[in-house]
């Protein structure tokens, strides 16, 4: 007997979530693989991204956090709820510079209405960026 979390969303479905999001357009964000509670986001490098001084911009690495963790709810409850974020984090690590950002969320905890989770960014050598923890609601109903 197996106490398997079912899939409710792939990543072709988190994709269409984001390409159906304007508001994350500027970042050109991709779903890199996800399974039950777990959502890895790509953060491809672009000079647009960049604060004065050459680095990725927080903003852009915290903002890939929350929506890694958004998509991870969705991988739990479907593409059909709202959920927005409540509560968020953050401990910057290491600066990235002109290179892509890969952000791994994690649920810690899955709620009927509260999610609370951990999100890491790292470069593409695997040196740890930012560590975040989110909690999130869900809205409607």
């Amino acid at each position: 007997m197996t106490n398997a979390t079912p899939m409710l969303a792939s990543v072709e479905q988190l994709n269409v979530v984001l390409a159906e999001s304007a508001f994350l357009a500027p970042y050109g964000f991709s779903v890199r693989s996800c399974e039950p509670g777990q959502c890895t986001l790509i953060v491809p490098f672009s000079a647009s991204l960049e604060r004065p001084g050459g680095i990725v911009s927080g903003m852009t690495i915290m903002g890939a956090a929350d929506v890694s963790m958004w998509l991870a709810i969705m991988t739990q409850r479907g593409t059909g709820e709202h959920w927005v974020t409540t509560d968020m984090k953050t401990a910057f690590l290491r600066s990235a510079r002109q290179e892509d950002v890969v952000c791994v969320a994690r649920i810690l905890k899955l709620g009927k209405r509260t999610v609370y989770g951990t999100a890491e960014c790292s470069n593409e050598r695997g040196e740890l960026l930012a560590h975040h923890v989110i909690s999130y609601a869900r809205v409607g109903d």
